[in-house]
């Protein structure tokens, strides 16, 4: 029987990537999705996402929207440069028959999920955590009602995207992202150390464009516009594919030949590291045999496969 998983997104251009691959994939039972600010705002998220998964023939997905604003620092601001005023590189989807949820907030969604699928649920939070957080807030057992969380985000032995040190998703919501990772639950974060090595290259966006799929079509039309931004980072054709990375993790296809449980914190003080996302990782010379008493979070730090090959020829069987 396919696993109740719950995607909670700030719908942007590698976002639509990890909505595709949790909406069309054979064991997952998508419950719900939740949108949040990051890439975009939050109603434009919450947007995209439902005109997507319609898109995808999955127009029963249930979405809500969270809140404008972090619920603590936001270190980071919208992404138009890298997705677009619109998220999704200017790119026009048609409109979703089904609106967000007008009656309940993301944080009250995945509590109500948590709740149905009691032990069982596992959450993928490929945005700020803004919606996790203010839900541990609501319900302070979710931990317990929760099965797994995989997260985007964090950076361990490479450098952030924000700054030398923060990544976006942690950026737009410090102290969100603190109460997660110091949350008592199954948490794995996979963060820029793998999801900027895996990438997709310029005739793969254009095998997806050329798609005779009007969804897969329209994801390889939007990576035009990111494509363009991540050339300035790589100095050729290709993209670093975060959010549906954390995606396939989560859903077991890609397995992390380096995923160690660490002491994983978020620095939330005021000083020059405020928002960095610190891990312990000293254990790293012993080869990580050793986990220390006061792990916390699952940190994927290497992952061998082309996920970029794996990704295109899942997309073009939808």
């Amino acid at each position: 029987m396919p696993s109740p998983y719950l995607l909670d997104v700030d719908t942007g251009i590698d976002d639509a990537l990890a909505v595709a691959w949790m909406a069309t994939h054979p064991e997952v039972d998508l419950v719900a999705a939740t949108s949040i600010f990051g890439n975009v705002n939050t109603r434009q998220a919450a947007r995209n996402t439902c005109d997507l998964l319609a898109l995808l023939g999955r127009g029963d997905v249930p979405v809500a929207a969270g809140p404008d604003a972090a619920m603590g620092r936001r270190l980071g601001e919208d992404a138009a440069f890298v997705h677009g005023v619109n998220g999704i590189g200017e790119v026009e989807l048609p409109r979703a028959g089904r609106d967000p949820e007008a009656d309940l907030t993301a944080a009250e969604m995945i509590v109500r999920k948590a709740r149905e699928h009691e032990g069982e649920l596992h959450i993928v939070a490929v945005g700020p955590l803004t919606n996790l957080g203010l839900a541990l807030q609501l319900e302070p057992e979710l931990p317990r009602l929760v099965g797994k969380v995989t997260t985007m985000g964090g950076n361990v032995l490479v450098p952030g995207t924000n700054s030398a040190r923060l990544d976006a998703n942690t950026a737009n919501d410090i102290d969100a992202a603190a109460l997660v990772y110091a949350a008592d639950w199954d948490i794995t974060m996979v963060g820029l150390d793998v999801t900027m090595r895996n990438v997709l290259h310029a005739e793969q966006r254009a095998r997806l464009e050329s798609d005779g799929n009007r969804a897969v079509s329209s994801i390889g039309e939007m990576l035009r516009f990111y494509f363009g931004f991540y050339e300035t980072i790589f100095g050729s054709p290709q993209c670093a594919l975060h959010d549906p990375l954390a995606a396939a993790i989560a859903t077991g296809d890609i397995v992390p030949t380096v995923a160690p449980k660490l002491p994983t914190f978020v620095d939330v003080s005021d000083g020059p590291e405020q928002g960095s996302t610190v891990v312990d990782a000293r254990t790293m010379w012993r080869g990580f045999d050793i986990e220390p008493e006061d792990a916390n979070v699952r940190v994927v730090l290497e992952c061998g496969e082309d996920f970029g090959a794996l990704l295109t020829e899942r997309l073009l069987e939808v």
